[in-house]
């Protein structure tokens, strides 16, 4: 796992895509929290907080984080060294963990400069240094629990087709639709009782929650299950591609 997980990082950091992916993040971030004119402008928010950037990066990793994993096996695939792959003296859950464990540190990698946020929002505070760090260390392990189940739903979705492209929609919808999809559905519901089973089943409740840094082993596990369910999904897909 640790030979697929090294490849992978190394595979990112020596093409543009891992670059593009890191300064496009940052670079996105950085306008819709300080530039541009709108909700999740920091200034015109009038409280020197992060909840803006927490509710942002949700979207914004909706579209990242595909781009980073539809290669993942898709281009193994369109290059004929899947079969290579399987050959190997190593396990099927390994190279598939190897590989999430790839795009999930790249991810991080990322996310890491917007720790500079923290110390810039202190600043601008009316009392400096008066933050919660409490609450914004629990919305950024909330997001990093939302990665990993965007990493392993990409993943999967690289299994489905040896077109990058075509792994990188059905990564992006399958990910709006556990994000927003029952929200949106429960949204539409006049019942009471309907609107409580269905967002449940959804991330973004789930990550609301953590993103108030409210720490519940319940979400915990909802986050946690859901990406060892897409991650399962990827090993039986290419163990049936392999037969």
């Amino acid at each position: 796992m640790l030979a697929i997980f090294k490849r992978e990082i190394q595979s990112y950091l020596t093409s543009p895509i891992g670059y593009l992916v890191i300064g496009l993040y940052l670079t996105l971030n950085g306008l819709f929290l300080w530039v541009f004119k709108g909700p999740f402008n920091i200034f015109e928010y009038g409280f020197a907080d992060l909840d803006n950037f927490f509710l942002l990066s949700p979207w914004i990793f909706l579209f990242l984080i595909p781009a980073i994993t539809m290669k993942s096996f898709s281009e193994e695939k369109k290059l004929g060294t899947l079969e290579l792959m399987f050959i190997k003296p190593i396990g099927l859950g390994e190279m598939v963990f190897g590989k999430f464990l790839g795009a999930f540190v790249l991810t991080i990698i990322a996310m890491l400069p917007t720790l500079l946020y923290v110390h810039t929002i202190s600043e601008l505070g009316t009392t400096i240094g008066n933050l919660d760090m409490g609450a914004i260390w629990g919305s950024y392990f909330g997001l990093l629990f939302l990665i990993a189940t965007y990493t392993a739903i990409g993943l999967f979705a690289s299994t489905l087709s040896e077109n990058q492209i075509v792994a990188f929609l059905i990564a992006m919808i399958l990910s709006f639709l556990m994000f927003y999809g029952f929200e949106g559905l429960a949204g539409l519901s006049t019942d009471g009782a309907l609107q409580l089973l269905l967002q449940p089943l959804g991330m973004k409740t789930h990550y609301d929650n953590l993103a108030r840094g409210v720490i519940d082993t319940r979400d915990i596990i909802y986050f946690s299950s859901l990406s060892l369910f897409f991650i399962f999904l990827t090993t039986v897909q290419l163990k049936n591609q392999n037969r």
